[in-house]
């Protein structure tokens, strides 16, 4: 029972410092964007990223980085240039707790890719749900608003991308190691990120460089933490931590850049947080009881 315990509190501990090193990564990226166009944040961002993968692939050996899917490489690569650039504009132009909210999204954007792209039958309780979240979506964004800014709406775009994102982990990779899904993946953004860059390019202070190589670090190193934490412990098990995010990027938007969350923000949450956890709670049921059955018929 105590090792049980210990590695359940261990685990835990690893995703609230994923938690943590995405907040800071939100914090740079509004930073660090608020003079620099995303674009060059973006490229930025992952040429320092690939950069610092470069001594793991020496240590593991060449043949860490080797794919048989390059194609997927590419098409991951393409989405996350989308997903990054448009987050990025979209965290210059709102609070730090908007993002982090509108994140919470993700989820729906990935049931909803997975009954055309994975063929994933989903039970109508879940179609509810996620009609109820997209809801949330909207409270969280104010269309209705009288001083709506249509730029947020790039949001929308980043949720897209990432929830492909997943989509494209769950049905292609099963093969790739974990160096290569990030060096490709940063290479190929780095790269897309380039001409748009140089058009709106702004030479970066010494300050600006260390903030977006520290960002590069940090996108890989949130990986390594969520892949500790669920080493030791299920998806499920930290699903209610993860919205403890909200509460630190408020802290953070509030002493950095002087954010106050509107009231929407918090409408929005209090309907995408019990909806996508739901979501992410009866998907875990169906892949359980998917093993089951595959188990009993062995």
């Amino acid at each position: 029972m105590y090792q049980t315990n210990k590695a359940y509190f261990i685990g835990i501990g690893w995703f609230l410092l994923s938690l943590l090193s995405s907040v800071l990564n939100d914090v740079i990226t509004k930073y660090t964007g608020m003079r620099l166009h995303s674009f060059q944040v973006a490229f930025f961002r992952f040429a320092f990223g690939a950069l610092t993968l470069v001594p793991f692939i020496m240590y593991y050996g060449i043949d860490t980085i080797k794919s048989s899917n390059p194609f997927v490489h590419v098409t991951r690569g393409v989405l996350l240039f989308f997903g990054i650039t448009a987050w990025t504009y979209g965290l210059t132009i709102t609070p730090v707790s908007t993002a982090t909210v509108m994140s919470f999204s993700i989820p729906l954007f990935v049931l909803v890719m997975a009954v055309f792209f994975l063929s994933e039958n989903i039970l109508w309780q879940r179609w509810v749900v996620t009609i109820v979240g997209f809801i949330g979506i909207i409270i969280t964004l104010k269309p209705h608003a009288d001083d709506f800014n249509p730029h947020v709406l790039v949001f929308i775009v980043a949720a897209i991308s990432f929830a492909a994102l997943d989509v494209i982990n769950k049905k292609f990779i099963v093969q790739e190691s974990m160096i290569s899904m990030l060096f490709y993946s940063a290479i190929i953004t780095a790269l897309l990120s380039i001409p748009p860059a140089m058009y709106y390019w702004q030479t970066p202070t010494t300050q600006e460089l260390c903030l977006v190589a520290l960002l590069g670090a940090s996108s890989n190193i949130i990986l390594f933490f969520i892949l500790k934490a669920f080493a030791l412990v299920d998806a499920t098990a930290v699903a209610p931590y993860r919205y403890l995010e909200l509460g630190v990027s408020m802290i953070f938007g509030y002493l950095l850049f002087n954010e106050i969350p509107q009231s929407n923000v918090w409408y929005g949450a209090a309907i995408l947080i019990p909806s996508t956890l739901f979501i992410i709670y009866s998907e875990n049921n169906a892949i359980k009881k998917q093993n089951v059955e595959r188990q009993s018929k062995a």
